[in-house]
């Protein structure tokens, strides 16, 4: 088999990564602080906080889907918002 046949043949599988110590330590202790945090919280700020993320995730996805049809409107942006949330409610719904 000539080896352009295989078009995998000619990636290159990257190196695993790891942080160096330091780095991975300093990970760790802002990673086991926000935990900290998140338990500390009442429960209504941790609705509040859902509530802030899941509205920061939709800015960011309208900003994307603006970028892929730059032609249209506001309306029609927000309807592919609606459309991509209910698909991703399917998703979950079957997995």
């Amino acid at each position: 088999m000539p080896p352009d046949s295989n078009p995998d043949s000619l990636r290159e599988t990257p190196a695993p990564y790891a942080p160096p110590p330091e780095t991975q330590r300093l990970i760790d202790e802002l990673y086991r602080e926000e935990v900290l945090e998140a338990r500390a919280m009442r429960p209504i700020d941790k609705l509040r906080a859902g509530q802030q993320l899941f509205e920061s995730a939709c800015r960011i996805t309208l900003a994307g889907i603006r970028n892929q049809n730059p032609d249209a409107t506001d309306e029609q942006c927000r309807e592919i918002l609606r459309q991509r949330l209910v698909l991703q409610r399917k998703l979950e719904e079957t997995s």
